[in-house]
């Protein structure tokens, strides 16, 4: 009977030590070689569970991250970053922000030990600041094999020295599509990113300093982009993610479909929403518009290359012209998508080299899925 009742006790603790290992299922792994290696973390489970995970296994990059990023913003910009405005600022957004997020930050503070206030401060900094970027997306007759391909430049500030802590996170949710967030170690809003249904996802930040203060009653694109990932089996899907939310500031957005072989443009200037599919005469750019095909690069000179290689485009095509217009001096971030093979190509700034002055490295969403 003891020795019966000993069994069960052990059966009983393995059980539930396999079960916990299962609910906080994560690695931590990486792409590139020597000076170009980018760390990769993939977590599995619920929101809380993947940010405590994630939050474990980058602990130490994103404490120095989150705390860096913190102080040299608030050094540089006392009064629009301070405390009390970085609160007012997460106040505002809260209300609005999807919730699998915001438990998904609650587990990142567990498993990195930093306070939730510093960690809603750190996400709440993007939502008073600027943003100045570009994107491509091409598809069909555009390219070599029909394959959607899309850009996404991140021109921001170099000095805040966020590009030393490169990060890509793959969440495998538990409910909800698998999607990849090209980020920064600490920072699990998207600036970018793409999902298991091929759901490709660029902006642009058209809200000048002039503008500030910002309405802030309203999601922040940072984690709307999280949403669409999570949700989105389709073009329309994610269409329908931005028309029904409360939207704050001005952007543009490229949103891609790379299994349907589509993408538009939308331009957001909350409350309006104007969204152009490609070769549209109404397209702000037009008459430089083009079958297959939708850009927004601020007129940095896209039209041009691209009319060169129009019906060739592939990926190497789309690196060289996402070199060629991203804003010199601020380039953080480089990332070229192949929305249909569910693979892509990255550049982080390192130090005071930008992206478009280092080697792309490749990454398939693929081999993380399996």
């Amino acid at each position: 009977m003891i020795r019966y009742c000993q069994v069960i006790i052990a059966f009983t603790i393995a059980c539930f030590s396999l079960s916990g290992y299962v609910q906080a299922e994560g690695y931590l792994t990486s792409i590139g070689k020597g000076d170009h290696q980018i760390p990769v973390v993939v977590v599995k489970g619920t929101p809380y569970e993947m940010g405590k995970k994630q939050g474990e296994l980058i602990k130490q990059d994103a404490s120095q991250m989150i705390h860096s990023l913190m102080k040299k913003v608030q050094t540089a910009a006392p009064d629009r970053c301070s405390n009390a405005h970085l609160d007012a600022a997460w106040k505002s957004i809260a209300p609005h922000t999807d919730p699998r997020f915001k438990e998904e930050l609650n587990g990142f503070a567990e498993g990195t030990g930093m306070s939730l206030k510093t960690l809603q401060r750190a996400h709440a900094m993007p939502v008073v600041m600027d943003y100045s970027c570009s994107s491509i997306a091409a598809w069909g007759a555009a390219t070599k094999n029909g394959h959607l391909y899309q850009t996404r430049n991140l021109d921001w500030t170099m000095s805040l020295g966020v590009q030393d802590y490169p990060c890509i996170c793959v969440y495998i949710p538990k409910e909800g599509v698998p999607h990849v967030n090209v980020t920064f170690a600490g920072f699990i809003g998207a600036n970018t990113g793409m999902n298991a249904k091929g759901i490709v996802l660029s902006e642009m930040g058209d809200s000048p300093g002039k503008d500030y203060p910002f309405d802030m009653n309203g999601v922040h694109f940072t984690t709307l982009f999280r949403h669409v990932m999570y949700d989105a089996n389709s073009l329309e899907q994610a269409i329908d993610i931005f028309k029904n939310a409360k939207r704050m500031k001005k952007y543009h957005y490229v949103v891609g479909d790379g299994a349907n072989l589509r993408a538009v443009k939308m331009l957001a200037h909350a409350p309006n929403l104007v969204i152009w599919s490609d070769n549209d005469p109404k397209d702000e750019l037009a008459p430089q518009v083009m079958k297959n095909l939708v850009y927004q690069d601020e007129g940095r000179g896209a039209f041009q290359p691209l009319q060169k290689v129009y019906g060739k485009i592939g990926a190497p095509e789309m690196i060289d012209i996402a070199c060629q217009i991203p804003i010199k001096g601020g380039n953080v971030l480089d990332v070229v998508y192949d929305a249909t093979a569910l693979e892509l190509w990255v550049s982080y700034a390192k130090k005071q080299k930008e992206a478009y002055q280092r080697p792309f490295v490749h990454f398939k969403l693929k081999d993380y899925l399996k």
